[in-house]
Order: C-alpha cells, then structure tokens, then sequence
C-alpha cells in the first residue's frame, strides 16, 4: 500500500463520516442535552460500533448480507425498530431533554450503548465497508496488515469526527437554553431518527 493510496482513503472516509446521518444526531442530541460530559462515550461508541460493522465485513457478513434476503431483512428490520423506538422518544420528550439518562455513572454506558447500537446495527454500514474497503486494497501486498491500516485509520477518523460533533453540539447548548428551542430539536431530531428508521426498513437486499 503507497502513502498515496492511504491519503486517498482518508479523503474518501472523511468526506462520508462528516456528512450527517442517524448516529451523528444521536450523537447532537447528547451533546445538547448533557454537554460536553457525553463527548467522550458517544465518540467511544462510534467507534466501537464502526469497528463491529468493518469486523463483520472483514469476516464475509457482508457478502452474506448482500446474498441473503433473509438474513438482511431481520438485520435491518432490528436496526430500523431501534431508530424509530429512539426517535419517538426523542419527539415525546418535549421541551426537556428528559428523553436522555441522568448524568450519573451508568448514563456513560447507556450513551456508548446507543451510539454502538445505533452505529452498528445498521446493515447498510457492513454491506458498504464490503464495497468501499476493496477499492483500496493491493492484492500483491499483505491482506491483514492493510486491512489493519485501514480499519485503524477508519476508527481513528470516526471517533474525531463524532468528537466534534458532540463538543460543538455542547456548546450550543445556549442556543438550546429554552424549552420552545429545545421541543423543537426534539420534534425535528424524532422526526428525522423515525424518517431514517422508516429509510432503514425500505432498503432492498444489495442496495
């Protein structure tokens, strides 16, 4: 593997983690509601719940996936009842943040726990590592250690990215200090978790 080749993955991931989607909105939503105190496990999650879809790529779950309708199909329909089942929390929670665990010693948990959940338990992720990861792998060279480059790098730039989006989620948090200002966010952000929930469910196998 050239130095170029790993620069131009990092382009390629960099440009696709910073784009928005339901893990960085769970990911806002802590940041929001509990501040700069969530950065650290929400992050944690991420990366963690990108390693678990890259792993199962690396194992072949992905070309499964991608061959099984069966086996895509629960997959999915799992993930997508978890982003709905967050998103009408979200929305109920009106103008508090009370959708969110109390900041004590288990909340550090539950917040890695659902951004791990909502990261991983996604089979488009593990179906997109298997067509994205191949584009930059040099069949003459060793498969393992560039795939550990790779996943590194990967996890590494997933967990700034998610870094940065909860540390500016917090301190926004005044923008946020009213109850009209924050069941607007809650209203939006249910909505958008359920829309993407619903996005979820309606994937075809091998989309």
């Amino acid at each position: 593997m050239t130095f170029e080749t790993w620069l131009a993955f990092c382009a390629a991931s960099a440009v696709l983690l910073v784009i928005p989607g339901p893990t960085i909105l769970l990911v806002v939503s802590y940041g929001l509601g509990q501040g700069w105190r969530t950065a650290l496990p929400t992050a944690v999650g991420v990366a963690l719940g990108d390693f678990t879809a890259m792993t199962l790529s690396m194992l072949g779950v992905g070309a499964l996936l991608a061959t099984s309708a069966t086996v895509f199909t629960v997959l999915k329909l799992v993930g997508a009842a978890y982003l709905i089942y967050l998103g009408v929390k979200l929305f109920r929670a009106g103008g508090t943040f009370q959708a969110e665990p109390k900041r004590d010693a288990a909340s550090a948990a539950k917040m890695i726990g659902h951004a791990w959940v909502v990261t991983a338990l996604n089979p488009k992720s593990i179906t997109f590592f298997v067509a994205f990861l191949p584009q930059f792998i040099d069949r003459h060279a060793d498969f393992w250690s560039q795939m550990l480059v790779f996943e590194t790098t990967f996890l590494v730039l997933a967990f700034l990215n998610a870094l940065g989006y909860a540390l500016a989620a917090a301190r926004a948090r005044r923008v946020f200090a009213n109850p009209r200002a924050i069941s607007i966010f809650n209203r939006a952000g249910g909505t958008m978790l359920v829309g993407a929930g619903i996005a979820t469910a309606a994937v075809r196998t091998g989309s």
